[in-house]
């Protein structure tokens, strides 16, 4: 075991876990606006938004990751329309196609979380806010959607580490995050069992924070 390697390579895997977690933080913020969204429009009576809503959960969550971010970087960029337009100056940054990649995928998963969530809230609450005269959007935005998120916070933290190991299929469109600097490392090295060893340390010591972030959350938002 060379730990004069594990050492000299962690200042530079703790650099590129930086890059993992801006990509996380990004993607999460993103995919929490789509799968509200979508998570409102699954609820919704009308059968064509609803089946719509459902076809883009059923396929961001029945594909593989790693297939999404592939499509998204190497196949929008063989249309030659999408080239030659204003959207070019994004598809062609794989930074950004991973972000897009990791959003649609978390904003799935999100949105079935919540719509579960919504689902869930007592009839009684909705009831009550009516009868003081309350409008049903007010009593969505004021009263479902808080209920909604703090019921789903267990659920929607196993989706953050779920997105945070996620965020290493980066490291496949070039991206130097906590993965690919780790693959950079081993590379010159040829000592993947310590450089990973770190950088999986690392991958932990992240996951902690957050399954203590959210667990902290859960008790102060709790009944």
């Amino acid at each position: 075991m060379d730990f004069e390697l594990m050492i000299n390579s962690f200042p530079k895997l703790l650099n590129a876990a930086v890059v993992t977690l801006k990509l996380l933080s990004v993607s999460l913020i993103v995919g929490l606006f789509i799968g509200l969204l979508f998570a409102i429009l699954r609820l919704n009576k009308n059968i064509f938004i609803n089946k719509f809503a459902y076809g883009y959960s059923y396929v961001f969550r029945g594909t593989p990751l790693l297939v999404q971010i592939f499509i998204i970087y190497f196949g929008l960029g063989q249309i030659e329309s999408l080239r030659s337009s204003f959207l070019w100056v994004i598809l062609k940054e794989p930074y950004w196609c991973a972000i897009i990649a990791f959003a649609l995928n978390t904003g799935a998963y999100t949105s079935e979380i919540l719509r579960s969530a919504f689902q869930t809230i007592k009839p009684g609450i909705i009831e009550a806010g009516k009868s003081l005269g309350i409008s049903n959007k007010i009593i969505f935005y004021k009263v479902q959607i808080p209920i909604g998120i703090r019921q789903s916070l267990p659920a929607y933290g196993n989706e953050i580490i779920l997105m945070l190991k996620g965020t290493s299929l980066a490291s496949t469109v070039t991206l130097m995050d906590l993965t690919g600097v780790a693959k950079y490392i081993i590379s010159t090295t040829f000592k993947p069992i310590e450089v990973f060893i770190v950088a999986g340390g690392i991958y932990l010591f992240m996951t902690f924070i957050i399954h203590n972030v959210i667990k902290f959350l859960e008790k102060k938002y709790s009944y």
